[in-house]
């Protein structure tokens, strides 16, 4: 019991037992939060809305096709044997000239973001053939390396190619530099502080670049493929589109969502194992 003066007169008070409040931790850094089912539901949602709204007529007929037809149809496409006619050959140009584009790319761009001399000779070069649409060369590619796969490999692989570069020397560029000379403090070799600094600090910034460049692979896998190509998923968006047949043409749409859905959740999976010491 604590006695203060109150008026002229003691006052009894009962003692603070309470203490001190615990202070809820701030320090989350804007981690995101995930959720596995929010994407789900959101394209549960949009799909029976137009099944709804097709079906109710608030939704010409003309201009999109029933959901439920279009998975007739690509139930039709897989019984037929059709699906993986088209699929494993997109598949193979798909990853063979991104794989090439995304190699040359991070290589290219650690070069500039390393090398003064690199940087002086080749920004201006990548600078030039950044903005050009990569689909306007696709004439010249077929003059170059004929009407086959040659001219579809190099296409897709220019168009990974630029945003990697891109991408991957300005990730070298942002690298700390207190970082780096730290580690030349420590006695490091050049070799070791590009290996064990610079990478894993760019890191993070090459593959955001490697999501732009495989987004953009895939939209020039269609555009390679409706030229020259018997099969293939650009091939059969050509021939349904042609033929005005909305559920194939929608199906050949929803099969390159589920690539880019893939393509992204692989990136995904390699920054949760390769960027693990920013969590």
């Amino acid at each position: 019991m604590t006695d203060t003066l109150q008026s002229g007169r003691a006052v009894s008070r009962p003692p603070d037992h309470t203490g001190p409040r615990p202070v809820p931790f701030r320090g989350g850094g804007f981690r995101p939060t995930t959720n596995r089912w929010a994407g789900a539901l959101v394209f549960v949602l949009i799909v029976a809305f137009v099944e709804i709204g097709l079906r109710a007529g608030w939704i010409g007929n003309l201009t999109l096709p029933l959901p439920s037809d279009v998975f007739a149809t690509f139930v039709q496409l897989y019984e037929s044997g059709l699906l993986w006619k088209h699929l494993i050959p997109s598949l193979t140009r798909f990853v063979v000239g991104a794989t090439l584009g995304a190699l040359a790319g991070i290589g290219v761009g650690t070069l500039i973001g390393l090398f003064g001399l690199a940087r002086a000779g080749l920004v201006p070069l990548v600078a030039a053939l950044f903005p050009v649409p990569k689909i306007a060369l696709l004439p010249l590619f077929v003059i170059w390396f004929g009407i086959g796969e040659g001219s579809k490999y190099a296409l897709i692989a220019l168009g990974t190619f630029t945003p990697m570069v891109v991408a991957t020397y300005g990730a070298v560029d942002n690298v700390d530099r207190t970082l780096i000379r730290m580690g030349q403090s420590f006695g490091l070799s050049w070799g070791s502080i590009v290996r064990k600094i610079v990478l894993p600090g760019a890191m993070p910034g090459i593959l955001s670049g490697l999501r732009i460049g495989l987004a953009i692979a895939i939209i020039l896998l269609v555009a390679a493929e409706m030229l020259g190509a018997q099969y293939g998923i650009g091939a059969y968006i050509l021939e349904a589109g042609s033929l005005y047949d909305l559920e194939r043409l929608f199906a050949g749409v929803v099969i390159l969502s589920v690539l880019g859905v893939a393509t992204s959740a692989a990136v995904a999976w390699v920054e949760r194992r390769v960027l693990r010491w920013r969590s």
